[in-house]
Order: C-alpha cells, then structure tokens, then sequence
C-alpha cells in the first residue's frame, strides 16, 4: 500500500466528485447521466459515515463526520409515530424505511459515542434501536424484517447489524435488554441462515420459508463481528471458537486469486469483523489479504481521477466502502507490518 495517503486522496476525491456544498449533500455517482436521482440515496451514507468515522480515529479533531451527519439528517422522517431514516431525501419526496440502512447509520454513530462520548450519538442510536425493533414478529421463529411494511423476507443484512447495534448499546448503557435482544437475533440468524460451512445466506421468505442462499462476504462479516464481540464480553470461549470457524470459512468462500469480491462496502462490513478479531488473536492472515485487495484495487480498478470501481460511473457506496477499508488498514499498518 502506498501508505495513509491513499485514504486521505480518496476522501478528496469523495468530495471533489460528489458533494453538493449548496444543498449538503451527496450524488449516486460521478456521472450525472447515471443518476435516478439529483441526490444519493441513503445507502451510500450508510457507508461514508462509517468511513468518515474511521478517520476520525486516525485524525483527532478533525471534523469528518459533521458534513456527513448534515446530510443524512435530510434523510430523517417519523411515520407510524417511529422516527427513522428515509432511503432518499425526504424534501424530494422521501422513500421506503430499510432496517439494515438506519442500522448502519446506528452503528457508526456508537463507534462514534465510544470514541467521543457526544449524547447525540447516543440518542439518535437509541432511535433507530426502536425503529429496528418495530420490524421484529415471530415469523418463522424471530428475526427481523429487511423494510419497513414489507414482510415477504427476513434478512441477515438487517438481523446481523441488528445483532451489533444491540451489544453496542448494551456496552455503553449496561441495560440488560439490550443484550437479551443481541442474543435473540443472534440465535435467530444462526438457526435459520447460517449454511453448514459457516458463512450466511442472504434471506428467508416468510411465506414458504425458502431460503436465499447467496453469500455476501458482509453478512458473514457482522456474525463475526458478533461472536468478538459476545467473546470479549463473556469471555466464553465457544464464541472466540466461532468467530475463528466463521473467519476461516469467509476466506475460504470470497478470497480467491488474491482479491475479495467487487463490493467494496460489503468487503469493509467483513474487514470489521476481521479486525476485531485480529485485535484478540494477533493473525496478521486476514488483514495482510485486505492489504493485497487494496493494493489490487489501485493498480487495476483506480481511474485518473483517483475514484475505484468498474465502468464510467463511479458509485459514491464503492468509494465510501474502500475509503473505509483504507482507513483501517492504515490504522492497523503498523502492527501487522511489525
């Protein structure tokens, strides 16, 4: 890797490319031809708040997340009497109310409470908490659904960040049921989409009980993540054993001829996992494979412009997802470098 400059350029490129200073936020991609919308949808700020967090850590002080907290607050409606974030702007007419997006939202918000310990981050966590819970029945069992007023699937991507979202309030407030509500959806998504290899199946149709059976490499990323962080808190060791089960079968599944799959923000999602793990066992194995990908990325998938991905129009969730990927890994050089 060419160092922490690499994460530093892409963000410049981020808002260079896409951001609109008049109305605070943000375009799909680079071409405007391309875009359904004058603006992103939320999924991409999903993805940037989290990345934005991360350089945070790396550069106390400076003010990442503001701008990107400014814009996603354009998102921000209260239907059926629960407040939660549209999937587009909601002066533009709003959109559906997807579970897994106001989750994302949530858990960078409590990366960002652990770290600066700011009220607001706290409070809008415990928001979206109650949203995501509005989405919880006893279909097939438990678990959560994907979008607000749709129950034709339950999904992992909206079960296991639900899973983390509840430990992270948990940590930070002791409240006992947040915890019992990580430990239920957690039983939940490993009962019923977990395939035997380890790695997760993408949904479940309520009305027959078929299930999905593609992998995404962040579905297995936030179970991981999970098991860390179950570890670390209860210090049981079936949960590390898991965690090194679940670790080994998404290398084994998604990295292949030295690169992880194209989605560059569901290969972040897993690199979280991978990092907190790392954080406990010391494997360099993991994250000297993102360091490859990444160096992958900028030699064959980079264009003049410093922005990744394939075709002309350069998705805002890509570089948001590799801006991430790059703020870790320079947070981690070091020591794996050692």
């Amino acid at each position: 890797m060419r160092g922490q400059t690499d994460y530093k350029s892409l963000y410049q490129a981020i808002y260079r490319t896409y951001y609109d200073s008049a109305t605070e936020l943000f375009t799909e991609t680079n071409l405007i031809s391309a875009n359904e919308h004058p603006n992103s949808y939320l999924w991409p700020l999903c993805a940037l708040v989290q990345a934005v967090n991360e350089m945070e850590a790396l550069q106390p002080g400076r003010p990442y997340l503001e701008p990107v907290m400014k814009a996603i607050d354009q998102y921000y409606s209260v239907k059926h009497g629960i407040a939660g974030y549209d999937s587009y702007v909601v002066k533009q007419g709003g959109g559906d109310r997807f579970y897994d997006d106001n989750q994302w939202i949530g858990l960078a918000y409590m990366d960002a409470y652990a770290r600066t310990r700011r009220k607001i981050f706290l409070e809008k966590s415990v928001e979206i908490y109650r949203f995501m819970l509005s989405g919880y029945d006893t279909v097939t069992g438990g678990g959560l659904y994907w979008k607000e007023g749709d129950k034709r699937t339950k999904n992992t991507c909206s079960n296991g960040p639900g899973v983390l979202l509840a430990l992270d309030l948990y940590k930070a407030t002791g409240e006992r049921r947040y915890l019992d509500t990580a430990l239920a959806l957690y039983g939940w998504v490993n009962k019923v989409l977990q395939s035997p290899s380890g790695v997760y199946y993408d949904n479940i149709r309520t009305k027959d009980g078929r299930i999905a059976k593609q992998f995404y490499t962040y579905n297995t990323g936030t179970m991981l993540q999970a098991n860390v962080i179950l570890y670390t808190l209860t210090k049981k060791a079936a949960y590390l054993d898991e965690a090194h089960r679940l670790a080994a079968a998404s290398f084994k599944t998604f990295f292949k001829n030295g690169r992880w799959p194209g989605n560059y923000w569901f290969n972040a999602v897993l690199l979280r996992g991978y990092q907190d793990l790392y954080m406990i066992d010391k494997d360099k194995t993991y994250i000297q494979a993102f360091m490859t990908d990444a160096e992958g990325i900028r030699a064959t998938e980079t264009d003049g412009h410093g922005l990744a991905g394939p075709g002309k129009a350069k998705k805002l969730l890509d570089q948001a997802g590799l801006l991430e990927i790059l703020a870790r890994l320079a947070e981690l050089m070091p020591s794996v470098k050692d």
